[in-house]
Order: C-alpha cells, then structure tokens, then sequence
C-alpha cells in the first residue's frame, strides 16, 4: 500500500527553504513553518517512507534571489502538494514498487489529476474527498453529503477500520456503488465514515477497486491511513525528523533522507524481533 502525507517542521525566521506562514497538522494552527510531502509504503511487515519532497510556496518560487540564497535549483517551480503527490507517486511506480492500494487525505485525493494517475497504473484507491465533492450518480448531480443524508439505518454497519491506541477504531460505515459497465476492469464507489459518538460527523471516501472486494476491505484499507501519521511520530520521536537547524535545500534533503532512512532501519530491526525463530533441524542421531 502507498500512502501520501503530509508533516509540518515549525521553524524562526525566514531564511529556512520553503518557510512560510502555513497551516500545519502538526501545530493545529497556521504558524511559521516549512512544509514537507511523503509517501509512505505500508506492508505486512512494517511501515518505510520511500520518497520526500520540500513544499514551495508561490512567494518562494516567484522570488528567484531569495530561492538561489537557499541553494534552490533554479529550474525549481511552483507545485501544488497534490501535483508534488503525483511526482512522487509515479516515480515509486516507474521503480517497480510493489503495491495493490494507493490511500490519502482529502488534500490529494480530491485531485481528480491524483486519481487518474491511480487508475492509469491499475491500482485500487481509497482516498478522502471533502463533502462539497461532487458525483453524477442516479441521474443526479450532488455533494457527497447530500447522497449520505439520503441513506436509511439499514444501509449503515459497525466495523472497526484497524487498532488504535485505546483498542479497535470503530465506525459506522456505508457503502454506495456505483454503475459499471460489464467491460470495466475495476469498480469504483463511495465509502461514508461516521462517529459514533457523534452521527453528525462524517468523512467521505471515493474508492477504486477489483471486482469482488468487499466494504469490509475498503473500510480496511482507509483505516490504514494513519499508518503515516504514526510512522511521522516515530520519525520524529526516534531518529529525529524534526531536530534539525540546517536551512539550505540540500541540506533539509540530506537530513530528512538520513532520518527515514534510520526510520527504515528500525522498522526492519522491528519486524524481525516479531518473527517467530526459524525452527531448528532435528539433530542428527
């Protein structure tokens, strides 16, 4: 699986590349900040960024003395986090990388350009879309929201999409597909997430995916989303992602790559400590 994110790193100043006054998940809050975009790879045996990329904003990318001062290429232009999504994630697929699902915040995944990319390489998707998205489904042309308030009680079941911290993360969970026809190679539908606590607040999700897949698979595989959002946590908690005082484009490059790639390290050192020990060969008599 590829999942596409992005993490704030809070910085003073304005000589750091990239820094600006972003919005940044990791403040909560629009703070002075540059903006990085990665692509994680998810397996059974553990979670390993596999691309990088600095974001630019237009104020950066319009200012050719100030980006030259930060050593930025000067062929560098602006690009949307989504667009910088699609370089990262055509590269991980012209190298060969192994992969069934492709999943992402609304950010990206509500770039239809995003999706195409997705479908043009054969994979499925579950990606967020914000509820303004619209569909042309049934004859009719509406948000997302508009078609989950239609929903009766029956078309709604409790699934758990993955543990969290405090036990399985469990949702109420509806699925719509749409129309296909019998020549599709794929199926595509919308998966709608909503609170238990609180039914008001919902989450919606565009999907692509084989034939034969079941919801409980969807739900699955958009649970896995925050596979990133630990994988950031660690990064920064254990190998450091985050503690670094450098302000040059190479340099954020040099320190970002050698922190995933201990990241990387670890989580091998991880997996293999969780495998069972080969078993022994009888001992000859």
């Amino acid at each position: 699986m590829l999942i596409v994110d992005e993490t704030g790193f809070l910085k003073k100043g304005a000589k750091s590349a990239g820094v600006a006054r972003l919005y940044s998940g990791t403040a909560g809050r629009i703070e002075n900040a540059q903006i990085g975009v990665f692509l994680v790879y998810r397996s059974s045996k553990g979670t390993a960024f596999i691309d990088r990329a600095p974001y630019l904003p237009k104020a950066w990318t319009d200012d050719r003395p100030r980006c030259r001062e930060a050593g930025i290429p000067e062929k560098t232009v602006f690009a949307t986090k989504p667009e910088m999504a699609r370089i990262m994630l055509s590269r991980a697929l012209k190298a060969g990388v192994p992969a069934r699902w492709v999943t992402a915040d609304e950010v990206y995944g509500s770039d239809h350009k995003f999706r195409r990319l997705i479908e043009g390489s054969g994979l499925g998707y579950v990606v967020a879309v914000s509820s303004a998205q619209r569909l042309f489904l049934g004859g009719c042309y509406a948000r997302v929201d508009g078609f989950a308030s239609d929903l009766n009680d029956d078309a709604w079941q409790r699934l758990s999409c993955g543990a969290g911290s405090k036990g399985r993360r469990l949702y109420d969970w509806a699925f719509i597909e749409f129309p296909f026809q019998s020549d599709e190679e794929a199926r595509k539908g919308l998966l709608v997430r909503r609170s238990v606590a609180d039914p008001a607040e919902r989450a919606y999700y565009l999907c692509r995916f084989p034939h034969g897949t079941t919801p409980d698979e969807l739900v699955r595989v958009a649970g896995c989303r925050w596979a990133i959002e630990s994988a950031f946590e660690q990064a920064k908690q254990e190998v450091g992602l985050d503690d670094y005082e450098v302000r040059s484009w190479d340099g954020w490059h040099r320190h970002i790559t050698l922190a995933l790639f201990a990241h990387a390290f670890l989580e091998v050192l991880r997996s293999s400590a969780s495998e069972p020990p080969p078993k022994s060969a009888a001992s000859p008599r």
